[in-house]
């Protein structure tokens, strides 16, 4: 028996920050003070506060320790670990208060959650399959296998009204009960764990830190549709949770819950993962399962759809890592359990990747409708630096921004996509006074040129006319006319595009024109960014009232374009100026202005 258990985030953004050595540093000094069978080291998957890592939380005190270093290790151990003295000056400052020291599930940041797919993450261990079968693991696979049919779980999947988390949200269970009333003699589900929206990374954290619920979800999801083998395409990218994932199948293999009569059942059902190679249109689901096939990942015309025939023109199911995280709980709690949260038509909870301009930036799941104002400014913490919020962008490439004006709107997927957005997998990019809505339209277009895989010609070509425009309107050389082109070639795509990724391509621009068209006629007939971001538009100025003359911002110029006598103001040479922002960056005297 250990007395203290501490666990330390072992997911790629707290790795990234260096946790692994936090862990190395950590377990040395517990050898050197002989600690090593008193205390436990847990490497964990993400806890949430990405920006706060590397993170370690010590139990059965709750001492939540952010940003630690390896030099502050041998503190803690003398005075936590072996003393008993908490190192507050170390804690998470919303958990310090005068006398004790606050749960974390009272902070801000996590008060307003309610963590399903994100359940057992930075809870447990997801190396070890024993600690996730100790929070109730298999036991709906269990139950699943022993007590009821095929058709009483796709009844159960269908009345807890979960939709798919990947983007459009189908039902899941109506898309497994296509499946399962298609007679052959094979099956296949598959999960898309290749969530290519930038900022997006719900997936991953759920592969990192709790891989086995995906395994169980996923015979669940066989045994429903009929199916004994499935396939997990995670992106190539995602070392961490590939491993992770890897010795989990391993580990579930040895245990009998992949294989061969599963719990004595007569199902067989086993699993396989497939690398993809970051392709963003093998999110689609045609183009992921002909990618699985070995061949070039590229969408296929629906119908026939995959439920008829899918992964080697076989009957199949495919649904994303978040969707499959939601299955073992339904079965266990209830159906009922799963439809008293969230809204009429969006059951349940979403996770969002929280990220831009937002002081509490990571991983964020809450029940569906709750208001963009109460993710943003409760469990966000609001805008750094005193800026105003502008708009939020949710759903990606494929997704629309969301203004000020709607920031009492409540979250779900009809609401989104009644104001030309969409929920998507679950990025949401906090945007404040500072950003161009042009440069964000251009910013999203100019991925989705890149990431088109070229089948068709209206997402082909389209979409880079699309941003050859918009490219046009942030320099200044653009037309009124301009607007009426884009707004046309965009809604043209979106009828005519093959998949979704093309038919989708276009939201970002049409919300941007429908809540900031303001910003594109500024840029066009003013020749100003409002924001100050496009380069072309701007000019740097430096006030003769401000300057002190010091010199700093000349002997940081780049190019040579600022000069002037010391203790004289100086002057930029336009000509010259790459616009760069180097000189406002060094500026101590705030001299410096762009317009």
């Amino acid at each position: 028996m250990y007395r203290s258990h501490v666990l330390v985030c072992g997911g790629t953004g707290c790795t990234s920050s260096g946790s692994e050595q936090i862990i190395k540093t950590l377990e040395g000094e517990l050898e050197k003070t002989g600690l090593q069978n008193e205390i436990k080291v847990i490497k964990t998957g993400c806890f949430g506060l990405c920006a706060l890592g590397p993170i370690m939380i010590v139990y059965p005190e709750g001492a939540f320790y952010s940003m630690v270093k390896p030099e502050d290790i041998p503190e803690i151990v003398s005075e936590h670990l072996l003393k008993g003295r908490i190192v507050t000056r170390l804690l998470y400052q919303e958990t310090v208060t005068e006398d004790t020291i606050k749960s974390l599930n009272h902070t801000d940041f996590y008060k307003k959650q309610k963590r399903v797919a994100l359940k057992n993450c930075g809870v447990i261990d997801p190396e070890n399959i024993n600690e996730y079968i100790a929070y109730d693991g298999y036991q709906a696979l269990g139950k699943v296998l022993t007590e009821m049919t095929p058709e009483q779980v796709i009844d159960t999947i269908k009345a807890s009204g979960l939709r798919g988390r990947g983007g459009a949200g189908f039902p899941t269970g109506l898309k497994w009960s296509f499946a399962a009333k298609n007679d052959a003699d094979q099956k296949y589900v598959c999960c898309n764990a290749d969530e290519g929206d930038p900022g997006a990374f719900m997936d991953r954290s759920i592969l990192e830190g709790d891989p086995n619920v995906l395994i169980e979800a996923m015979t669940i999801a066989g045994y429903a549709i009929g199916a004994s083998q499935g396939y997990v395409y995670v992106r190539a990218e995602y070392p961490i949770a590939v491993k992770r994932l890897q010795i989990a199948i391993g580990e579930a293999r040895e245990m009998g819950f992949l294989g061969k009569d599963i719990f004595g059942s007569g199902f067989d059902f086993d699993l396989d993962i497939r690398l993809g190679a970051g392709a963003f249109v093998c999110g689609e689901e045609t183009a992921l399962m002909t990618s699985i096939e070995g061949k070039r990942g590229e969408p296929r015309p629906r119908p026939p759809f995959p439920a008829e025939k899918g992964l080697f023109g076989k009957p199949s199911v495919l649904n994303n890592v978040e969707t499959y995280a939601n299955i073992p709980q339904i079965i266990l709690n209830g159906p009922e359990w799963f439809s008293s949260m969230g809204t009429e038509k969006s059951k349940g909870t979403k996770v969002f990747a929280l990220g831009g301009k937002i002081n509490n930036t990571g991983l964020v799941e809450v029940p569906m409708g709750t208001t963009l104002r109460t993710i943003i400014e409760e469990i966000g913490g609001g805008i750094p630096g005193g800026k105003k919020f502008k708009a939020a962008q949710t759903g990606g490439p494929s997704g629309g921004c969301i203004p000020a004006e709607h920031m009492d709107i409540e979250i779900d997927y009809d609401n989104l996509l009644s104001i030309g957005s969409m929920m998507g997998s679950g990025g949401l990019i906090v945007m404040d006074e500072d950003t161009c809505m042009v440069d964000i339209a251009k910013f999203f277009l100019e991925f989705t040129v890149d990431e088109s895989c070229g089948k068709c010609t209206p997402c082909r070509i389209g979409t880079k006319r699309m941003y050859e425009i918009l490219d046009k309107i942030s320099k200044g050389k653009a037309t009124m006319q301009d607007i009426d082109r884009l707004e046309k070639l965009a809604h043209y795509i979106k009828d005519n595009a093959l998949c979704g990724l093309g038919q989708t391509a276009p939201n970002p621009v049409l919300s941007t024109l429908h809540f900031f068209r303001d910003e594109y006629v500024a840029h066009i007939v003013e020749k100003r960014c409002p924001a100050g971001v496009c380069k072309d538009l701007l000019n740097f100025y430096i006030r003769e009232d401000k300057c002190k003359g010091c010199t700093l911002c000349a002997r940081n110029c780049p190019v040579g374009a600022i000069s002037g006598n010391v203790k004289e103001p100086h002057i930029i040479d336009r000509s010259k100026c790459i616009k760069c922002g180097a000189c406002i960056e060094k500026c101590k005297f705030g001299a410096i202005e762009k317009h």
